[in-house]
């Protein structure tokens, strides 16, 4: 029976060829775990390789070096303990919020009466009950962007990552949402590795934030998020989130400025 540890990451590292003898470092030596159970979000400037990290994690992108291993198994490719949240809209139009949520589970070969169970029980998690007969079109953006998450709680998988995936939202109700997510969280006890570029969103939703360099892609700093763990939207007004926000905000700053100055001095 395998331990649950969470998500390491080992040296990872990634590079992409660019041209003959040219290639662009996106992630650099990345040693860092989350442990099981803890929810991590990572911040930084466009283009610093955050969204890569976390296909790494998915096993939808291969690693150049290092390694990533998740509850103690060594990740080579996708794998159904692993959820996985994306910014664009998934939701299938055709489908009603109640089969949009059972269409993983009958791609995974689920039984009729188990989907039902866990599409009823996750709809209800997320606060939808009430729309299970409801089409995408009739559901607001937060409405649509609960059945993917949905969908992806029905499998119920141990590690759960999150790509921007309120990033066509609103401020106010990425806000709300989030809370949503956090709640959600503290129920499932899942290990949650979420990518944004809202500083307040991260640490909103997080234990902890990791930030990471313009290019190539470091960890360079790392905010535990020393706030009460039943904290809601309004905690973004109090002294205490706007001191973590100010930090966060200074080191992507710096690191945008970086990536600003280093682009500008590309020959077009």
């Amino acid at each position: 029976m395998c331990t649950r540890t969470g998500i390491v990451l080992d040296a990872l590292g990634v590079r992409f060829r660019t041209g003959p003898g040219t290639e662009v470092v996106a992630v650099d030596d990345i040693t860092r775990q989350i442990p099981d159970h803890h929810f991590v979000s990572i911040v930084g400037p466009s283009g610093c390789g955050k969204s890569t990290l976390l296909a790494v994690v998915a096993g939808l992108q291969k690693a150049t070096h290092g390694t990533v291993t998740i509850d103690g198994r060594r990740v080579v490719g996708p794998d159904r303990a692993v959820g996985l949240v994306f910014q664009e809209d998934s939701t299938l139009p055709w489908k009603n919020v109640f089969d949009n949520v059972r269409f993983a589970m009958q791609i995974a070969g689920m039984g009729r009466a188990e989907q039902n169970e866990r599409a009823t029980e996750t709809i209800e998690l997320v606060g939808l009950r009430g729309f299970e007969k409801a089409f995408p079109a009739e559901l607001s953006g937060g409405m649509r962007q609960r059945v993917a998450l949905a969908r992806t709680l029905a499998l119920r998988p141990s590690v759960v990552l999150m790509d921007e995936p309120f990033a066509a939202l609103d401020q106010q109700t990425r806000l709300l949402l989030g809370a949503e997510v956090v709640r959600i969280w503290r129920q499932t006890h899942q290990t949650v590795l979420f990518v944004t570029h809202d500083i307040s969103e991260a640490i909103l939703l997080s234990q902890q934030v990791w930030v990471m360099s313009y290019r190539p892609g470091r960890i360079i700093d790392v905010v535990d998020v020393d706030l009460p763990q039943d904290r809601d939207a309004s905690i973004v007004s109090t002294p205490e989130f706007n001191r973590l926000q100010n930090r966060v905000w200074r080191s992507v700053q710096a690191e945008s400025m970086r990536g600003f100055a280093s682009e500008s001095r590309v020959p077009r």
